[in-house]
């Protein structure tokens, strides 16, 4: 069974560690499609005023690529102890639509040390609704010594195979209780 998995780096370089570790996994699973966001830096300022029945094109295709996948995958930075805010930005423009709603959501926070932009983001998943596995998320600090050029050493690659493999799992566990209940 192939699965499908919206793939987001937090990160707007357009050559980010978090953009290639997303293309590392990307290799490790072949038999999942991961479809790799990089638009969130063209996603407008949100404005609850223009969040209305026709949104803004890019986030109109934002929330359509979110809303086709089986589950979501963020590959994030820390910045200034806290989450990126084009990243933050982005998901703000998907409260209303609920994409995230009961959605299996998968976070890899690499940065140097993450530990407050993780269970800063941890909570506006969860706040969203999103389900998160317990497995599904992951610190990777130190993340420059530990990828260098974006190419992880094996301890941090064997930790996101880890936290894919649990992202994988709940969508099969989900697609297992959709036949059910159909």
């Amino acid at each position: 069974m192939s699965y499908r998995i919206a793939a987001i780096p937090g990160s707007t370089k357009e050559d980010s560690t978090h953009l290639r570790l997303l293309k590392v996994i990307q290799l490790d699973f072949h038999d999942v499609t991961f479809d790799i966001y990089t638009g969130i830096s063209n996603l407008p300022h949100f404005n609850p005023d223009h969040d209305r029945d026709t949104p803004h094109e890019s986030v109109r295709s934002f929330r359509e690529k979110l809303r086709s996948a089986d589950a979501i995958l963020i590959c994030t930075p820390e910045y200034a102890m806290g989450v990126p805010g084009t990243l933050k930005n982005a998901l703000d423009w998907t409260v209303s639509s609920a994409e995230f709603y009961e959605k299996p959501v998968a976070l890899i926070t690499a940065s140097t040390v993450g530990e407050k932009g993780h269970r800063a983001l941890m909570e506006t998943l969860l706040i969203m609704g999103s389900k998160i596995a317990p497995d599904a998320h992951t610190i990777i600090s130190s993340i420059k010594s530990r990828a260098p050029g974006g190419v992880p050493d094996p301890a941090a690659r064997t930790t996101m195979q880890k936290v894919v493999r649990s992202l994988i799992e709940e969508i099969h566990r989900r697609k297992i209780a959709e036949k059910k209940t159909a």
